[in-house]
């Protein structure tokens, strides 16, 4: 867990809504923001806690982000952010410090996909302390966000452009942000596992909807056999199945159906980086290097981002469009 804390960013305070013409709106649908067409819900189990919990994802309006909100106490919502994260220990956990029971777990599968689908306003109402599980993967909220329907904003939207390295590490692990002259986030991520059916794996990926949804969605959270009874003594993994996760004996994989791909690990742990670095608060506009990395040190590397104010800038879509088509 990061116990760093930081002074929110003032994200509603962004610059001025630039007007994009009519004549770049067709060529330009990608630089508006965006929300969900209508409300939807699903249920499913709490990965960790075990219990039924009810998610339900809502329309919000433009510079609104992703906001959570537990409904079963009054308690006041989590803003989709870096430093509204109280612990990285197994999932990205959204919370307030002063209110311990007032916390969100397991958000990353939903922000891959919020992200990977281009949502940028949504108001996730969720009746218990995790986000369900599904399938293990971020497939299930992108079939709830396509039922929805997304809906194009008369606002634009406003990227986080990084201008200089920013670079985490720990115990031989690192993280890295790098500046990149496109408008998309570029991910480079390679992992290590001593058992042999994972191995040495490495993945690159230019995030837009298609790559998100053929490369990354369907991949499913992962976890070793002998590592399973801990997690249970720690009160953790308690609605753990082989119907929502992968599960590793050395080399072997557990689960009857086998792999969805001979590489869903690091697809797998792609895809929570999508998530992780969508609490930037907005899209970034950069490169991500990660070597054996993980909830703790995505968040991380967003604090070490956002501390150094030379380290990045907002980008209006008009500025990012003129430079992209450069």
């Amino acid at each position: 867990m990061d116990s760093l804390l930081m002074e929110p960013l003032a994200l509603s305070a962004l610059p001025e809504a630039v007007s994009v013409p009519a004549t770049l709106r067709p060529k330009a649908a990608s630089f508006f923001q965006h929300t969900l067409g209508k409300s939807i819900t699903g249920v499913g189990v709490g990965l960790h806690t075990g219990a039924q919990i009810q998610l339900t994802l809502m329309p919000a309006p433009a510079h609104h982000g992703i906001v959570f909100q537990r409904t079963d106490l009054s308690a006041p919502a989590h803003p989709a952010r870096f430093d509204s994260v109280v612990d990285t220990r197994l999932s990205t956990v959204l919370g307030d410090p002063s209110n311990p029971q007032n916390r969100i777990a397991t958000v990353e599968h939903l922000m891959a996909a919020l992200h990977g689908c281009g949502v940028d306003n949504a108001l996730v109402l969720v009746d218990g302390p995790e986000i369900p599980v599904f399938d293990g993967s971020a497939a299930d909220f992108v079939f709830l966000i396509d039922c929805a329907g997304r809906k194009t904003q008369d606002a634009p939207r406003q990227f986080v452009e990084v201008l200089r390295p920013v670079r985490v590490e720990q115990n031989g692990a690192f993280v890295e942000l790098r500046p990149a002259p496109i408008p998309h986030l570029q991910l480079s991520l390679d992992i290590e596992f001593s058992a042999k059916a994972i191995g040495k794996q490495d993945f690159a990926l230019e995030l837009t909807p298609q790559t998100f949804r053929h490369e990354l969605a369907r991949s499913r959270t992962f976890t070793l056999r002998q590592e399973i009874e801990a997690l249970h003594k720690a009160g953790l993994a308690r609605g753990g199945s082989l119907e929502n996760a992968i599960v590793v004996d050395d080399d072997q994989i557990l689960n009857p159906a086998g792999l969805r791909s001979p590489d869903e690990f690091i697809r797998h742990k792609m895809m929570d980086a999508v998530g992780d670095l969508y609490l930037a608060g907005a899209p970034l506009r950069a490169r991500f290097y990660g070597h054996r990395s993980g909830h703790g040190l995505n968040n991380q590397l967003l604090r070490a981002l956002f501390a150094d104010r030379t380290a990045w800038r907002f980008v209006p879509p008009k500025a990012l469009a003129a430079r992209s088509a450069a």
